[in-house]
Order: C-alpha cells, then structure tokens, then sequence
C-alpha cells in the first residue's frame, strides 16, 4: 500500500523533457493537478538556511511546475500556498509568506500572460495584507480573459472553514424559503464551494514525504489519485512532475465501481 502511496510503480521513459511530454499527451493528462507544496523549511535547514530561504527557492518552483503544466496540456493547477492554520507560525516567517506573492506576480505576470495562463485564488481574501491582496488582485486582473492554464492559489485557505462557510450559506437559503432541506444534495454542496467553478482534481501530489490532506479541498479530493514523494518542494522539478503523471496514468480509476475507467 505505501509502495502505491509513494509511486513506487512508475514508467521510465528514455527520452528529452518534451519527448516524454509528447508520450504523455498521448494518453489521459489530468484536467486538474492539486499540489501540497511542502518542505521548504526542510530544505533551509539542511543547507544552514533560514527557513524563509526555503520559502524564497519554493516560490521559483512554482515557476517551473506552471511552465510544465501548462506544456502537458493541465486545465487548472491549484497549489496550496498558505493555509489558515499557518497563520500559527512566527511573525518573520509569516510577513515574508505574504511577500511572496508580490515578488512571484510583479517578477512573472507578463510571463504568465504571454503562456496565456489564467490566475486565480481560493481562500479566506479579506484576511489577508493589503499588498498581498494587491498583488493577486492585480494578476487575476490582468489574466481574467486567459483562457489556458488556471493557475489557481489556495492563500489562506482551509477545507473545514470552506465546507462550513458553504453550509452557512445554504441554511440562509433553507431559511429564506429559496429551497427545501430535500433539495440538498451533492451538486447543490459542490455549487456553493470555492471551486465550484473548477474540476474536480483528478491528481493530488504532496511533497517531502507527509502524507496527509492538512485540511485541503477535503471534498474535492475524494476520487482523486495521491502521489506522494519523499522529493522537498524546491528540489520538485519537470522531471518529478512528469513522474507523477506518468504514475497517474498507471492508475486505475474505478470511481467505486467494478471495472475501471480504462488504464488510466
């Protein structure tokens, strides 16, 4: 099972970057890739680094993961950038992580305009710094009528608020008389989530050897397939994502049934 968990069954495909991008694109490639980008800390630590420095290396990552993505033919990337619960950690390191943003957007956006790519955010916004707020504001601005890659941050974000705020709204509703406690179901649910306007993922990929959700899209993973590595976050490269996509591709996806969906 840990084995499967940790991508021990993987393709080796002999060959340049885009020569394997080639070979995948030739098969199912998920719609939407979720990552839990972890390790950054770690990563400082055995370099005699402060822990911002992992942060700062992390955020060139997500550079190179988005090229990768949007060259496969990815539809959304949703990368878990910070969640409610890490307001919890010091000051410094929380006033660098609001930086970030900034230095990634003001650095990259006509990038990421030239590549067509669309950026969004999901998560708590008014909480967050005036720059910070600033800064994502501006990129999703600019980007609105992108219509290729989604390139879609989780800042201040946590699945159990999420699902909570939802089912606020929803009673608000029942209360209303707008609908009836029978009209609930699982769409109706799904409509009133911070994603209600993306796919599902269809693969989940955590970084630096945890494994578990950290209170991520806890509704939205539920048929996704997991890939975690022992890789730390700024060591993930085009070569680890293609890893994980070809792990992907592996996978059989029963969705609860019987037989599956193909080999994919």
């Amino acid at each position: 099972m840990l084995e499967k968990l940790f991508g021990k069954k993987t393709v080796v495909v002999a060959g340049s970057i885009s020569d394997r991008i080639a070979t995948l694109q030739s098969r199912q490639i998920p719609a939407h890739v979720a990552i839990i980008m972890d390790g950054n800390g770690r990563w400082a630590k055995q370099r005699n680094l402060p822990r911002i420095a992992g942060h700062h290396e992390g955020m060139k990552k997500v550079r190179v993961i988005t090229r990768i993505a949007n060259d496969l033919g990815v539809k959304v990337l949703t990368l878990y950038a910070f969640s409610t619960e890490n307001w919890k950690r010091p000051k410094l390191e929380i006033d660098f992580l609001m930086k970030l943003p900034g230095e990634f957007l003001s650095t990259y956006l006509p990038e990421l305009i030239e590549q067509n790519v669309k950026v969004e955010m999901i998560g708590n916004f008014d909480m967050l710094p005036s720059h910070t707020k600033t800064a994502i504001s501006k990129a999703m601005e600019e980007t609105k009528h992108n219509d290729g890659l989604t390139l879609n941050f989780a800042m201040n974000y946590g699945s159990r608020l999420e699902l909570v705020e939802s089912v606020k709204e929803i009673a608000t509703l029942i209360a209303d008389g707008s609908i009836q406690p029978g009209d609930i179901d699982e769409a109706l649910i799904g409509s009133h989530l911070m994603t209600a306007h993306l796919p599902e993922p269809d693969l989940l990929i955590r970084t630096s050897g945890e494994v578990r959700l950290s209170n991520f899209m806890l509704w939205q993973l539920a048929y996704a397939e997991f890939s975690f590595t022992n890789v730390l976050w700024p060591d993930f490269d085009e070569v680890c994502m293609l890893n994980a996509i070809e792990e992907f591709q592996l996978r059989n996806r029963r969705f609860g049934s019987v037989e599956g969906n193909g080999d994919v």
